[in-house]
């Protein structure tokens, strides 16, 4: 990190799936906590979308930053692999994680994603440390509205079968990578906008032309779910296209 407001682009991407030296650093996890209550469950896309915007939330947060309590954590994180790990609660268990250090973010249509400042991989906090990692599945009722192309998208590689957990975690990795490769300007504006975003499923020839069009790619380093080195998410932020 170079500056006392935003994060700099690494030069070593840390979803290579690859052996790297930040292997040989100890490893963080950012968590994040979806509200998935029995009777009312979020739709899919709001809670795609709700889970980037609350990783871009808490890289730009003023804790995150410079001397800002939160800035250490997030620096030992980003100095690693960059692992999310994405968890549900509902009823007691979403109050007491809501009850601890963290920010909770509101989809466009009420889902709710509460991000915690990273901890080691063996750190996990009791209140979360029993919630549930695995088969939050979710649908959205109504097809989602195709993306504005002027803004921001994080296309979803159509390839893959990826449950709605671990896809909330790559497309916060895409919303990362967008935000390392913004300057200043660009992520000011996008903030104060209030980090106005999409989530969709190109094409599978769309797809191949948005990985290798020089848009930031997440690949994945296959932990779960799918193989090392999948590509999964391409951010597709208007000041990035060339």
């Amino acid at each position: 990190m170079t500056s006392d407001d935003t994060p700099a682009p690494v030069p070593e991407s840390p979803f290579h799936d690859g052996p790297t030296d930040r292997d040989q650093a100890q490893q963080f996890v950012l968590p994040l906590v979806l509200h998935l209550e029995k009777t009312d469950p979020p739709a899919r896309t709001d809670a795609l979308r709700t889970a980037a915007r609350a990783v871009l939330t808490i890289l730009s947060d003023e804790r995150s930053l410079g001397d800002g309590e939160w800035a250490g954590a997030m620096r030992d994180w980003q100095d690693a692999r960059i692992r999310k790990v994405v968890r549900r609660a509902r009823g007691a268990e979403w109050r007491k994680a809501a009850a601890l250090d963290g920010i909770t973010v509101t989809g466009e249509d009420g889902a709710e994603v509460r991000v915690f400042p990273p901890i080691p991989l063996d750190g996990w906090p009791k209140e979360l440390a029993k919630l549930q990692v695995s088969g939050t599945d979710l649908e959205d009722p109504e097809p989602p509205a195709a993306p504005d192309p002027a803004g921001p998208v994080l296309w979803l590689n159509p390839d893959l079968d990826m449950s709605a957990g671990k896809t909330m975690a790559q497309v916060g990795h895409g919303a990362q990578l967008a935000w390392w490769e913004l300057g200043d300007t660009e992520r000011m504006a996008w903030r104060e906008a209030g980090f106005p975003l999409a989530v969709a499923t190109p094409g599978a020839e769309r797809w191949r032309e948005l990985t290798v069009g020089g848009l930031p790619v997440v690949r994945d380093a296959g932990f779960t779910e799918i193989a090392p080195g999948s590509c999964t998410v391409v951010a597709d932020h208007p000041a990035l296209r060339r």
